[in-house]
C-alpha cells in the first residue's frame, strides 16, 4: 500500500472539507486533498511496521470515499480507492482468515464476507475509473469483453491491474457464488489486455498474478505450471530479484500442485533471505510476504504428502 500523504495535508484537507460553509470553496478543497491522496508516496510502501499501516489505512481509505462522494469522477482518486481497498484486504484480512480457518472455521468464514466485500469495493472503483476514460466500458465488457477493452491503452493500466485483481480476489472467495463466479473471463480480459499494454507495469506486478492465475486458467495453451515459470521468471527480473512475492506466490501455486517439497522450500527460504531495507519502495510487501512465506513452512507437513521411508531389509 503505498497511498498515505503528509499527515499535515491530510488533516488540513479533511478539516476543510468538513468544516468548508461555501460549497465552491469546499469542491476546491475536496480537488486539492485528492489530488494529494492520489498521488500518494511511499510513506505506505517504505513502512517496516504492517501493524501500524494496518490502524492508520482506514482513515485514509474512508477519506477517499468522502472524497468521492463529491467528486465521484476524480480519476485519481478512483485508482487510489481501487488499489487500496484491495491491497488492504489482502494484506490484513485475507492474510487473518488464511490462518484462521485452521482452528476456527465460522471466523474464518465471516472474514472472508468481509474480504470479498472489500475486494468488490476496490472492483467497482476501478470500473468506474475506467468509466472516467471509457464511457461505457462497463456494459460493453459484459456483451463482448474483447472488443470493449480494444479501446483501453496504456495509461489504463494501473486500472485494469488492480480491477482484475480484487474481482479475482474477490471470486476465489466466494465458490458458493456462481454469479460472481461467471464474472472470471471478465477478470481474465482486463489482466490480459494489461499485460499486452505494459507487461513491465509496476515491477512485474501483472506476472506475479499470473503465476498463480495460470494454474487455474480454463483453455490455456500448453502445461499451465509452464506459462506460470514464465511469469514467475519475468517478475523476478523486473523486480531485480528484490521482492518476495514471486518466490511466495510460485512456491504455493505450483510448488505445492506438484508436489515438489525441495522447491517449495528453497523457494520460501530465498524470500526470507531478501533484505527488506534494500529496497525501501518494497519494503512493506515484503515484509508482509516474508510472514505468508514463514507461516507458509509452518504448515509443510500438512501442504505435501509424507515422503516414504525407505523399505527395512
Amino acid at each position: 500500500m503505498n497511498r498515505l500523504p503528509p499527515l499535515r495535508i491530510l488533516f488540513t484537507g479533511f478539516i476543510a472539507v468538513v468544516l468548508g460553509g461555501c460549497s465552491s470553496m469546499n469542491r476546491v478543497a475536496v480537488n486539492k486533498l485528492g489530488d494529494a491522496l492520489a498521488a500518494g508516496g511511499t510513506t505506505f510502501a517504505s513502512d517496516s511496521d504492517p501493524e501500524l499501516i494496518r490502524d492508520a489505512a482506514p482513515f485514509s481509505l474512508k477519506l477517499m470515499e468522502s472524497l468521492l462522494a463529491e467528486n465521484p469522477r476524480h480519476a485519481g482518486l478512483l485508482y487510489a480507492a481501487a488499489s487500496g481497498f484491495t491491497q488492504y484486504s489482502y494484506a490484513f484480512i485475507q492474510q487473518d482468515l488464511d490462518i484462521m480457518e485452521e482452528h476456527d472455521v465460522t471466523a474464518a468464514a465471516n472474514l472472508r464476507a468481509r474480504a470479498r466485500g472489500l475486494y468488490l469495493r476496490g472492483r467497482d472503483y476501478g470500473l468506474r475509473g475506467l468509466e472516467v476514460a471509457h464511457p461505457g466500458l462497463t456494459a460493453a465488457l459484459r456483451q463482448n469483453h474483447r472488443a470493449a477493452l480494444s479501446a483501453c491503452r496504456a495509461a489504463d493500466v494501473h486500472l485494469l491491474y488492480w480491477t482484475a485483481v480484487s474481482w479475482a480476489a474477490a471470486i476465489a472467495s466466494a465458490k458458493d457464488d456462481p454469479a460472481l463466479i461467471a464474472d472470471l473471463p471478465l477478470t481474465e480480459a482486463l489482466i490480459d489486455r494489461a499485460l499486452e499494454l505494459d507487461e513491465t507495469y509496476d515491477y512485474g506486478a501483472i506476472h506475479s498474478f499470473l503465476i498463480t492465475y495460470e494454474m487455474s486458467r480454463a483453455g490455456g495453451k500448453g502445461d499451465p505450471a509452464a506459462r506460470s515459470l514464465q511469469h514467475f521468471e519475468r517478475a523476478m527480473s523486473l523486480g531485480n530479484n528484490a521482492q518476495a512475492s514471486p518466490l511466495v506466490a510460485y512456491a504455493e501455486a505450483v510448488c505445492v500442485q506438484q508436489q515438489n517439497r525441495a522447491q517449495f522450500q528453497t523457494l520460501l527460504q530465498q524470500a526470507l533471505a531478501i533484505e527488506v531495507n534494500a529496497r525501501p519502495e518494497f519494503r512493506l510487501v515484503n515484509v508482509v510476504m516474508q510472514r505468508r512465506a514463514r507461516w507458509l513452512l509452518g504448515r509443510i507437513d500438512e501442504l505435501f504428502l509424507p515422503i516414504d521411508s525407505p523399505a527395512s531389509p
